[in-house]
C-alpha cells in the first residue's frame, strides 16, 4: 500500500502544479476581457477596431482551459460540487468508502465514456487542421485537445483519490496524512 501511496502523492502533486499554474490564466481571462470591451468602445469612439475575433476566442479559450485543467486539481482538494446533507456526518471510513464506489462506478467510467466518445471528433479536428469559423479566429484543434488531457488527468487523480480512500478504509493512511490531504473531504 505504501508504494500505490507514493504513487497517489506524485499525481497529487503533478495535478498541483498543473492547478497552480492553470490559476494564472484566471487573471490573463480578466484582463482579456476587460481589454475586449474596452477596446471595443475605445474603437468605436477612435474609428479603429481595438479588438479582434481572435482575441474573443482567446477569453474562451483560457477559460476553457481553466475549466479543463482545473478538474482534475478540484477533485483533488474535494471542492466539486455534491449535496453534503449526509456525507459531511459520516465517519471518515463511511466517507471514503462512498467516495471510492463513486470513482469507480461513475468518475472514471464517465471519464472513459467521453475520451472514447470525443477521440474521432478531436482526430478529425487535427486532420483537417480545423481553425474558428470567424474572420480572423484561432485553431481550434488544440483546444479540443485539451479534452483528452482533462480526462487523463482526471482519471490519474480518480486513481490517486481511490488510493488514499483504500488505505483510510484499510486503516493504511496515518493520521496526519489524512489531516494533510484535503481531497479525503476529512
Amino acid at each position: 500500500m505504501q508504494s500505490l501511496l507514493r504513487i497517489s502523492k506524485i499525481i497529487d502533486t503533478i495535478d498541483e502544479w498543473i492547478g497552480r499554474f492553470t490559476a494564472g490564466f484566471v487573471l490573463l481571462m480578466v484582463l482579456l476581457g476587460v481589454w475586449n470591451v474596452v477596446g471595443r468602445y475605445i474603437g468605436r469612439a477612435v474609428g479603429q477596431n481595438l479588438s479582434s475575433n481572435a482575441l474573443i476566442e482567446a477569453q474562451w479559450y483560457l477559460f476553457d482551459l481553466v475549466f479543463l485543467l482545473g478538474a482534475a486539481y478540484t477533485l483533488k482538494y474535494n471542492d466539486h460540487v455534491r449535496v453534503d446533507i449526509f456525507h459531511r456526518n459520516w465517519s471518515p471510513k463511511l466517507r471514503a468508502l462512498t467516495d471510492l464506489l463513486g470513482t469507480i462506478l461513475f468518475l472514471i467510467p464517465f471519464c472513459i465514456i467521453v475520451l472514447v466518445v470525443s477521440w474521432d471528433t478531436i482526430l478529425v479536428s487535427w486532420r483537417i487542421g480545423e481553425t474558428s469559423p470567424d474572420p480572423g479566429g484561432l485553431l481550434r484543434y488544440p483546444i479540443k485537445t485539451m479534452i483528452i488531457v482533462s480526462l487523463v488527468l482526471l482519471i490519474f487523480q480518480g486513481i490517486s483519490e481511490a488510493i488514499k480512500n483504500i488505505a483510510i478504509i484499510t486503516n493504511q493512511m496515518q493520521q496526519e496524512e489524512q489531516s494533510d490531504n484535503p481531497g479525503t473531504g476529512l
